[in-house]
């Protein structure tokens, strides 16, 4: 079983050489797929986290309203607004081909967030589903997603995918309970559900379990003050950005239970009981390096 430590952020964050010249989409393209109506912040959230741990490029593709509000929020943000109030049938095509589109232009360093605000409506679920069976990019499966796969997890068998539920989540994907269970059965649990789906899972718990179905890893980083709303979007952001720059999933999701911990831990130090989602992303960097 492996331990998560810095360790991990060496072999990904690496000095870039004064002498190369690198180019836009080198260190990641990532689309973040979420929001609605009523919620905008969530995907908001994941594209700055994704930012702030090095991704190049981050594109927002949410419902109008939500879209730009997002837009308002920062000039590094490139918000895509789908007419309506929530992902809909009529969105399918574009959400596919906006996909293939970023895969070209950056050369194939390229991942998707998907679910965050995005709704848990029968029709913007069965999008879901059709997206995450035709998609050919690697996606970090979250929130309202993961109530959408647990409809028919069967179809992202096998993809490289990572799919993020805490204990709730991990019961509507599986239909099995882990919250009770003592920390041996937990990661046994993971890794059993991780094998039968041929993908990568992050538990986050304490401490986050990963598993690939074939390996686990533990990851102890965190704070008690990281209740908050909007963490898990900021870990979603992160597991993009690493997925973007081509980590495997199951590399990609210890780096990020990681990350976010430990800024968390930094950001908890100051504002405790005040903690906010934004104050760790803004931590982000100072974990990095």
């Amino acid at each position: 079983m492996i331990q998560v430590t810095k360790e991990i952020l060496s072999e990904i964050y690496k000095e870039r050489e004064k002498s190369t010249y690198y180019r836009k989409y080198d260190f990641g393209f990532l689309l973040v797929i979420g929001g609605s109506e009523f919620y905008s912040g969530s995907p908001a959230l994941s594209a700055m986290a994704a930012f702030n741990s090095g991704a190049d490029m981050v594109n927002v593709l949410a419902p109008k309203r939500a879209a730009d509000i997002i837009a308002s929020f920062s000039p590094n943000l490139a918000a895509y607004a789908l007419e309506g109030k929530w992902l809909n049938k009529s969105h399918l095509a574009t959400l596919l081909s906006t996909t293939e589109s970023a895969k070209a232009v950056s050369r194939g360093n390229t991942a998707v967030v998907i679910g965050g605000g995005i709704g848990r409506s029968k029709e913007t679920k069965e999008v879901i589903l059709k997206y995450l069976e035709k998609v050919s990019v690697p996606v970090v499966i979250d929130a309202d997603a993961i109530h959408a796969l647990g409809n028919n997890p069967e179809v992202i068998k096998g993809k490289p995918f990572l799919i993020t539920p805490h204990s709730h989540e991990f019961f509507i994907l599986t239909k099995k309970e882990v919250f009770n269970l003592s920390p041996a059965e937990k990661v046994e649990m993971v890794k059993n559900e991780a094998k039968r789906l041929q993908t990568t899972i992050l538990l986050k718990a304490k401490p986050d379990i990963i598993s690939n179905g074939e390996d686990v890893a533990l990851n102890e980083t965190g704070s008690p003050y990281m209740s908050v709303g909007g963490t898990g979007d900021v870990l979603a952001g992160i597991c993009g950005a690493l997925l973007a720059r081509g980590i495997s999933a199951f590399e990609a999701a210890q780096a990020a239970t990681y990350i976010s911990g430990k800024a968390g831990e930094l950001a908890a130090q100051e504002s405790k009981e005040g903690l906010l989602a934004t104050e760790v992303i803004k931590a982000i960097p100072k974990v990095l390096h």
